[in-house]
């Protein structure tokens, strides 16, 4: 396949195919992708044909967690050049007329698109392909000395480092972190090198315990109730997504400390330990996506001073990735997944 890229096109139905030549506008550069990062939306489409409240309703190339290369520069001389290795920002912030947001606070504008998003009709397609075209304002140059496969780390990673700078400076705190995914051994690293005093993470998966802890966290088993309540930690990251979850990291905060909520609860009601909250002052934020964390987050990579070892645990080409999805999609085999979008062309 000339263009071969990864379409879903509805529940349980994934497919590699070729999405043929990209014709770019004047202001988009074409990026020969190198890696892309499985995200858990991407799961969701795949296993359920939506992702919360962003269902499938037509073909839909996934992914946004990418890092390539410049191979045509943009015609209107904007972007960089060609041969320059980029990570993207997959975000177009826009305001639908009639709700307020925060113009310092993108990822909060009511109206946004996301690359491989179902959230709009058409779809904002994905940068699962080996060309895709896309805006200069989404690219972001890497040093050299950051390799494209940790670059494709910058998404997930900008995310974690949102949620970590929504609880203030950690310097000298203890750091909890519910659910050890990719996303929480993120949180877990992006807290480390913020100087966090005590960093322990959560989880279900020994496999996910048994990396954080090589990586020099504490961990405790998600069941463990009465030690999760010990904890006393001064900020908590609920980063799983589930109830218990959600309940967990309300217990393990500390008085007076600070819970962010990093991962995506279901839709509708949701059970909460309010009184709880309220009785130990907690201040309960919210984070969602990230702005400009993104350059920083390229920087740390570049630098070394964010360390991510361990934390891609699988490579595997774009042509297997029916098989990469699967190995994505169990906790007990993977941490983060890769495409390798370089072979076999």
């Amino acid at each position: 396949m000339d263009n071969l890229a990864i379409v879903a096109h509805a529940a349980g139905d994934l497919r590699i195919e070729d999405v043929g030549p990209v014709s770019p506008g004047a202001d988009e550069a074409v990026v020969s992708i190198a890696y892309g990062g499985i995200c858990g939306s991407d799961l969701h489409y795949w296993r359920h044909g939506a992702a919360g409240a962003s269902v499938l309703r037509e073909p839909m190339v996934l992914g946004h967690e990418v890092s390539g290369v410049v191979s045509e520069a943009a015609a209107d001389g904007s972007g960089p050049a060609v041969g320059t290795a980029v990570v993207v920002h997959p975000l177009t912030p826009a305001g639908d007329g009639v709700t307020p947001w925060p113009h310092d606070r993108p990822n909060l504008a009511p109206a946004s698109t996301y690359l491989g998003s179902a959230m709009h009709l058409p779809h904002t397609q994905g940068a699962f392909a080996r060309r895709v075209a896309l805006p200069t304002r989404m690219l972001r140059p890497v040093a050299a000395s950051l390799d494209l496969r940790t670059a494709a780390l910058a998404e997930p990673a900008a995310v974690a480092w949102r949620a970590v700078r929504r609880a203030g400076d950690v310097r000298g705190r203890s750091v909890a972190v519910i659910g050890a995914g990719p996303i929480g051994q993120l949180v877990a690293a992006v807290a480390a090198r913020d100087g966090a005093s005590r960093i322990t993470l959560t989880d279900l998966e020994p496999a996910a315990l048994a990396l954080a802890r090589a990586r020099g966290a504490d961990v405790l088993d998600a069941r463990d109730d009465a030690a999760i309540a010990a904890l006393h930690a001064d900020v908590v990251v609920e980063s799983s997504g589930t109830v218990p979850g959600l309940w967990a990291a309300v217990s393990a905060a500390a008085r007076g400390g600070t819970v962010v909520l990093l991962g995506l609860q279901r839709a509708g009601e949701v059970p909460t330990p309010i009184a709880t909250a309220i009785s130990r002052e907690l201040s309960l934020l919210g984070s969602f996506r990230f702005g400009d964390e993104l350059d920083e987050v390229i920087d740390a990579l570049g630098d070394g001073s964010l360390n991510v070892d361990g934390i891609i645990s699988h490579v595997r080409p774009a042509t297997d990735a029916r098989d990469a999805f699967a190995l994505a999609g169990d906790p007990a085999l993977s941490c983060k997944v890769l495409l390798d979008f370089t072979t076999g062309e």
